[in-house]
């Protein structure tokens, strides 16, 4: 599974999975992740955005020349009132096209951008993890990763 730089090219594949990802989490945090009418433009106008940005960690991941995951981290510095000692990447938009993919596909698009990430100095890695993507939850948990804060919602 070759990983890769994203491009203007692979947007397309891209929000296509963010699109299904965002449809799985609406199923148990409806009002949270309710999808915009035009959403999916919006989210490609974004996206290209992103991929211009030098702070930006946008890969893919490629099997039998089809898209099967990709990656965004942005590189950024920590709220003021917290000291990790350098930046830290925040991975948010992060999916790969099958669950059971997480452990491999999930896994070295994980570590590809955590070494881009260690290469521009940041020591702290972020994810995004929607509460109930048990295969998403798995792989950062065998990778390591621990839960360091969630988020309750409740509409108003």
């Amino acid at each position: 599974m070759p990983i890769r730089p994203a491009t203007d090219a692979d947007l397309d594949v891209m929000i296509v999975l963010a699109d299904e990802k965002r449809t799985e989490y609406a199923q148990y945090a409806p009002t949270f992740w309710r999808k915009a009418a035009d959403g999916p433009l919006k989210q490609r106008d974004h996206f290209r955005g992103l991929l211009a940005q030098p702070n930006i960690i946008a890969l893919v991941s490629e099997a039998d020349g089809a898209i099967d995951g990709f990656v965004l981290g942005s590189i950024v510095d920590a709220p003021p009132v917290y000291d990790p000692g350098t930046q830290v990447c925040v991975i948010d938009d992060f999916t790969v096209a099958e669950p059971e993919s997480w452990p491999s596909v999930g896994r070295a698009l994980l570590e590809a951008t955590r070494q881009h990430a260690t290469a521009r100095q940041a020591n702290l890695t972020v994810v995004v993890c929607g509460h109930l993507d048990q295969a998403k939850r798995a792989m950062l948990q065998t990778a390591g990763f621990g839960i360091a804060s969630e988020w309750y919602v409740n509409p108003l």
